[in-house]
This record gives structure tokens, C-alpha cells and sequence, in this order.
């Protein structure tokens, strides 16, 4: 018994002094691939990592060389010595940028009697969360080197050889390569560029990938003040309409992919109006003989008149053979006096916006705004002051690579837009509803498919009866039959009381920026509506808007806002 007790114990000093004398690898380089769903990710990236005992580095491979100009390389570099993380990233004109963390900042890790064995590796087994996901690491430190090729899971201290989120979604291992190097170099570089807080740095990148056009800074829309109305094209020179309510620029829209994202975005607050206003971002076509220009430039006379039962003619409202009406991007409504208001209205307990911001998804209209376009705003106001806007168009890639197909062709035809940007100069409400419908006729080419209807509506009337304030039924008809129904309403207007700093407060503590109104509220951008237009025929064709429009008190009237306009593609 003393015998084997003996030779036990000299197997264990044994074993004990070859560990002391192996040599473990300098510096490792390990490769990962993605599964999700128990199923390996074949999108032409790799991620890879290279550590030592007191450092590594991580980064992707993209086997694509079509990657779009515009984006960043990152790198991840982690200091074992110091406890600090680095992401640093290349631009492709060599301007360098990083980010730096301290592991503090990262989620602690909770280790469990778990083990696994990975590429003949023993690995322990730890877990964390990171924004309600599920996070189990799985490491080693056979190797004695340290790192992880996804630190925002946190940093192990070891080796991470398998990482799975929420059971489903892993980063594994797939093959691990220990190097020698005659003159190895420090794993972290000695120069890293501008170092920036963790926000700024991620904005830079992503502003990178981003297309903006800024359309207009800071300009005033108000009533009275100097008018700028010049008959030339002359582009990136802001021109101002209709006693000043009306901004207009020609400006100079990238051409991009289909799958490009575009976003309107508009900055807005009182410049000295206190009220709730209607405004609207519009693309002036051109593509047939007249256009809406013909109006801003020489008065309502130069539009086209539809004539309806009541006696009325309304300018520039519906498509003929030889005009299209303006397209709509963005229908807004400005809040009651924010900025200009804030500091002369107390409410307890109210801490009032400074501005209004209205971003947009409009990638819809992405066909339309490419290449040189007139872009205006309008709101409508009687102030001098008015208010100050800022308006920028964003394009969002779609895909991090060049896209080598070519685009779809597509076909627009923008219908109908009741909403009077020169009202200041007495283009007429849309009042046409009283005893009839708007009707507009239309030609649909050969070729033409999956064709949908862009439809934006608000009512308007501000009182008790007004159709402001009154659900209203908008009934579509294409060809004589019912295409679509719908009844805009908003009950959530209170929701934006911080916007509107000099809305009226009424004896029961109700403001009227609180109360419900048809399909709009003070402060808010109002939702386009989407209907298919199935199985439209080369041919004519005519749509009609009915909306039952509310009846006249004294002065006031009701009115309705509509706009809209077909898209298709074709085959």
C-alpha cells in the first residue's frame, strides 16, 4: 500500500514539473464562423482573432471586393495589462479614429460548474446578459493566452472559443493556429488616431455610410417679409414664394440602389407665430409642359383650374395631359409657439421642447428623388416672424456591398394635392367636397404592375363642428368602384404637450394641443396610407376622393388636405 502511494505521489510531481516546462504558444490566431439556428453563415465574412498573454486583437474578413467605398475597417484590441478595451477604426482616406473602455464598463460574467471541450480544449463556462439577451461564454487557458473575438459580451480571462446568444445565435471556434514569429510586433498599435467617447465614435462611422443633403438651414417661412423670386434655375440658392410661406431650392439628389433607405428629416420651432400650423415638404415635378413653378412664379393664374358644383375653381390640384401637381414627401404640423414661447408660458410640472423634430420614412419616393429636383417647404402663417425650418434628405444604404444589378424601372404618377401652399396668395382651400368629389382622369402605360396608391389626408376646420375636430370617412374609387376606405383620426395629441408651450389651457385642465384631431396633431408629422391598386388595365382610367364635408358656421368652413399619388414598377 505504501508502495503505491509512493509511485502515486512521484506521477504527480511528475506531471506537475513537465506542466512547469512545456512551452505554451507566444501568440495565437484563431478563426470563428457564424451559426444561426444550427445553421452556418455563408455570407462571405470571417471573424478572427489574434491574442497573447496580455493582448489581443479582433476584426472580420469580408472575401467580398465590392464593398461600398464609404465604410470604416474596425479593429478590436484588448489590453490585459492595463484593463482596457480599444475600438479602433480606418477610414478609407487613412483617417484613423478609436474608442476606449475600461473592462469595468462591460457585463460582469458569473462562472458555472459547466465545462466543454472545444477543439480538444477544455473550456469553462460563463454567463452574462447584455440589453435582455441571454449570453453563455465558453474559454480556456490551456493555451495561456487571452482574448474574445466579440468584447462586448464581456472579457474573460482566457481564451473564448464559443459564444452563444439566446440559444441560437453562436461564434464558434473552428480552428486554432499558434504562430511563430522571428520579430513579433506589439499586438496593440502605438498609434491609434483621435480618440473619441463611445456615441461620437459609432456616429462618425455611421455618418460615413450616410448620404445627406442638407436642403435648407435655418430659413425663415413667414408672412410680409422680402420675397426672393427669380426666374432662373439657379441651384443651391434658396427662393422665397407666396409672401414668404413658401421656401424652394433646386438641389442636386444622389443616384442610388433600390434597396436604399431615404428618411426626411425637418428641424422646426416659432420664430414669433404661437399657432399650430399647416406645413408640407413637396417635390415640384417637371415632367410634363407646366408645372407648379408656373404658379410660384407668376401667380395662381398659370395653374390649371378643376371646377367643381359649388361654383368654385381650385388651381393646381389634379394631373391633366399637360400638368402633374406636387408630390408630397412629408405633411407636418407645427406645435403652438415652441422655442419663441418656452420661456413666456409656466405650466407646473412642464418642461417645454425647444424644437420639433419630424423624421420620416419615405423610401417609397425614392424613384422621384434622385437627380437634380425642386424641394420646398410651406407653412402656412400670417406672422412676420413665422417660423425657422431646417430640412435635410438622408440616404441609408442598404447593403454593405456594390450592387452590380441594375435598378428596376419604375412608374410614378402623382394624381392629386388639395393642400394649398399658396394660400397666402389665394389658391383656393379644398373645399371641393361640399356637393361633389375631387375626379381626376389618368393613363396607365403598357407593362406597368404592382402599382399602389400613396395617400395622405387630414381635415381641417377648428371648431366644435369643424371637420378638424370630426371623424370623417374618406372613400377612394377607381373606375366608378370602391378601392379603399379609411377614416384618419389621432387620439394621442396629448402625448405631445411639451411641444406646445402656448396651446390654449381650457377651465377643465384639457390644453387644446390635447384634444383629437382628423388624422393630425399640433406638433406632429401625419403617416401616409398605402393601398394595391390590383390588376390595372393599360388604358384610362379615373380616380375619385368623396369625403362628406362638414357645413359652414358663420365665417368658418371645413376643408380637406388630400394627396396622392401612384407607384409601380415595370415588367
Amino acid at each position: 500500500m505504501r508502495k503505491l502511494l509512493f509511485f502515486a505521489i512521484l506521477n504527480i510531481l511528475a506531471n506537475q514539473n513537465f506542466a512547469a516546462t512545456k512551452k505554451l504558444p507566444e501568440v495565437v490566431e484563431i478563426s470563428y464562423q457564424t451559426v444561426v439556428n444550427g445553421k452556418v453563415r455563408n455570407d462571405g465574412s470571417k471573424n478572427w482573432l489574434l491574442c497573447s498573454e496580455v493582448a489581443s486583437k479582433s476584426w472580420t474578413e469580408n472575401d467580398s471586393k465590392k464593398l461600398l467605398p464609404t465604410i470604416a475597417k474596425e479593429t478590436s484590441y484588448i489590453d490585459f495589462g492595463t484593463k482596457n478595451t480599444f475600438q479602433l477604426a480606418v477610414f478609407p482616406d487613412g483617417k484613423t479614429i478609436n474608442t476606449p473602455l475600461a473592462f469595468s464598463e462591460y457585463p460582469a460574467l458569473t462562472e458555472t460548474n459547466e465545462t466543454a471541450v472545444i477543439l480538444g480544449y477544455n473550456c469553462k463556462h460563463l454567463k452574462t446578459s447584455l440589453r435582455s439577451n441571454s449570453i453563455d461564454i465558453w474559454y480556456t487557458t490551456e493555451l495561456g493566452v487571452k482574448g474574445t473575438p466579440a468584447m462586448a459580451y464581456g472579457i474573460p480571462d482566457g481564451l473564448v472559443l464559443k459564444i452563444v446568444r439566446n440559444g441560437n445565435y453562436e461564434i464558434v471556434a473552428t480552428e486554432v493556429k499558434p504562430l511563430k514569429r522571428k520579430d513579433p510586433k506589439p499586438i496593440i498599435p502605438a498609434e491609434m488616431g483621435e480618440s473619441l467617447e463611445l456615441p461620437l465614435y459609432k456616429h462618425r462611422i455611421t455618418e460615413n455610410l450616410i448620404t445627406t443633403v442638407n436642403v435648407f438651414t435655418y430659413e425663415q417661412i413667414s408672412f410680409g417679409n422680402e420675397i426672393v423670386n427669380p426666374s432662373d434655375n439657379n441651384s443651391e440658392k434658396t427662393f422665397k414664394y407666396s409672401s414668404g410661406t413658401v421656401i424652394l431650392k433646386k438641389v442636386k439628389l444622389p443616384v442610388v440602389p433600390d434597396d436604399t433607405q431615404l428618411f426626411v428629416e425637418l428641424y422646426q420651432h416659432s420664430n414669433g407665430d404661437a399657432y399650430d400650423r399647416t406645413g408640407s415638404v413637396f417635390l415640384i415635378p417637371e415632367d410634363q409642359e407646366q408645372s407648379f413653378l408656373d404658379g410660384l412664379r407668376n401667380g395662381i393664374a398659370g395653374l390649371p383650374v378643376f371646377q367643381t358644383k359649388n361654383g368654385k375653381s381650385y388651381q393646381g390640384v389634379i394631373a391633366t395631359d399637360r400638368f402633374s401637381p406636387l408630390v408630397e414627401i412629408m405633411r407636418f404640423f407645427t406645435s403652438f409657439g415652441i422655442g419663441q414661447f418656452n420661456d413666456k408660458v409656466t405650466v407646473y410640472g412642464q418642461q417645454w421642447e425647444d424644437s420639433t423634430l419630424f423624421k420620416q420614412d419615405v423610401s417609397e419616393l425614392l424613384p422621384m428623388l434622385q437627380g437634380e429636383r425642386w424641394i420646398g417647404v410651406f407653412i402656412g402663417n400670417y406672422d412676420k416672424g413665422g417660423h425657422r425650418v431646417s430640412l435635410k434628405l438622408k440616404y441609408y444604404p442598404g447593403s454593405m456591398e456594390i450592387s452590380d444589378k441594375p435598378n428596376k424601372k419604375y412608374w410614378t404618377l402623382p394624381l392629386f394635392n388639395t393642400l394649398n401652399v399658396m394660400e397666402m396668395s389665394g389658391q383656393e382651400y379644398g373645399t371641393m367636397f361640399e356637393n361633389d368629389s375631387l375626379k381626376v382622369g389618368f393613363d396607365v402605360p403598357e407593362g406597368v404592375k404592382n402599382v399602389r396608391m400613396r395617400y395622405i389626408t387630414t381635415g381641417h376646420g377648428g371648431w366644435g363642428a369643424g371637420d378638424e375636430f370630426n371623424q370623417k370617412m374618406n372613400t377612394v374609387l377607381l373606375d366608378g368602384n370602391i378601392l379603399f376606405q379609411y377614416t384618419p383620426w389621432r387620439s394621442d395629441c396629448a402625448t405631445f404637450r411639451k411641444y406646445n408651450p402656448a396651446s390654449g389651457n381650457f377651465w377643465n385642465g384639457v390644453t387644446s394641443s390635447d384634444y383629437s384631431r382628423s388624422g393630425w396633431c399640433p406638433g406632429t408629422a401625419t403617416n401616409p396610407v398605402f393601398y394595391p391598386v390590383s390588376n390595372l388595365q393599360p388604358g384610362k382610367h379615373q380616380i375619385k376622393v368623396a369625403i362628406p364635408l362638414g357645413k359652414n358656421e358663420g365665417g368658418s368652413f371645413s376643408s380637406w388636405n388630400v394627396s396622392g399619388v401612384l407607384i409601380g414598377e415595370y415588367e
